[in-house]
C-alpha cells in the first residue's frame, strides 16, 4: 500500500526542511510505502529554495514538489497536490510543526483493519500532548464542528483539523472548489454525502503556532467556513 503525504506551503521557509525531515523519519507499518507531494503556493521567503536544498541533501527521498506561480491559497494548493497523488491512500500535512507525523500510524489503523473510508485525527479527543492557546479559537472550532455535524449528520469531534486521511479514489472523486481555508467544511460536507462512505475519526496530539510564529488563519475565515458549511451541505 502507498500513503500519498500532500503538503501545502506557502512562507514555510523556516520550518519546511523540519516537517519533511519528520516525514522521511515516520516509521510505518510494514508493506506501507510513502510518496510526500509538497506544493509550493508561490512563496516569497524562500520556501522554493529551501526545498531545492533539501531534495538536493537526500537523493533518496522520494520528494514531488509543485509551484503555483500565483498565490491561490491553502485549499488551491491542496487542489494540485491531490489532483497528483497516486499513493491508495491520502494525508494531509501542514508545512509547520503544528501535527506530528509519527501519528500517522494512528490514523491508519482504522484503514488497516479494514474498517475505514475516510480518517479523522481530532485535536479534542484522547490523552495525547496539546499545547494551550486561543480560548476564543477553541470556542469557534467547536461552533463550526457543531454546525457541520448538524448539517452533515456526522458527529466529529474536530472538522477543522489538518489531518484527515482518505482512500486516494474518493478524495479525487470530489469536485473541490475552495481556495482557502474552506476546504475543511467543503470536503466534509461532500465526504458525508457518499452513500456507505465509512468515516472514522482518533485522537491526535497538537503543537498550535501563535501568530507570531506563522499562524495564518484568521476570524474572516471562520465567518467563510460558516458559508460554506451552508453551501456545500444544502446544495447539490
Amino acid at each position: 500500500m502507498k500513503l500519498s503525504v500532500v503538503i501545502p506551503a506557502y512562507n514555510e521557509a523556516a520550518t519546511i526542511h523540519l516537517i519533511l525531515d519528520k516525514v522521511r523519519g515516520v516509521r510505518l507499518p510494514e508493506g506501507v510505502e510513502t510518496e510526500v507531494i509538497v506544493v509550493d503556493d508561490c512563496s516569497k521567503d524562500g520556501t522554493t529554495e529551501a526545498l531545492d536544498r533539501y531534495a538536493g541533501q537526500h537523493p533518496e527521498f522520494e520528494l514531488v514538489r509543485f509551484r503555483h506561480e500565483r498565490n491561490q491559497g491553502k485549499g488551491a494548493a491542496l487542489h494540485t497536490g491531490i489532483s497528483k497523488a497516486t499513493g491508495d491512500y491520502l494525508i494531509i500535512q501542514d508545512a509547520d510543526l503544528e501535527y506530528d507525523p509519527n501519528e500517522y500510524r494512528l490514523l491508519l489503523e482504522p484503514v488497516l483493519a479494514g474498517h475505514a473510508d475516510v480518517v479523522y485525527g481530532s485535536r479534542f479527543m484522547g490523552g495525547n500532548p496539546h499545547r494551550i492557546l486561543f480560548f476564543w479559537h477553541s470556542i469557534g472550532n467547536k461552533v463550526l464542528t457543531f454546525m457541520s455535524n448538524a448539517f452533515s449528520n456526522l458527529n466529529l469531534t474536530d472538522m477543522e483539523t489538518c489531518y484527515k486521511l482518505f482512500r486516494t479514489d474518493v478524495i479525487q472523486s470530489l469536485n473541490l472548489r475552495e481556495k482557502r481555508f474552506g476546504f475543511e467544511p467543503e470536503v466534509t460536507a461532500k465526504v458525508a454525502k457518499i452513500k456507505g462512505i465509512r468515516i472514522y475519526e482518533v485522537g491526535i496530539s497538537y503543537y498550535g503556532r501563535t501568530f507570531e510564529e506563522g499562524k495564518k488563519i484568521g476570524w474572516k475565515d471562520g465567518f467563510r467556513a460558516i458559508w460554506c458549511i451552508l453551501k456545500y451541505n444544502l446544495g447539490r
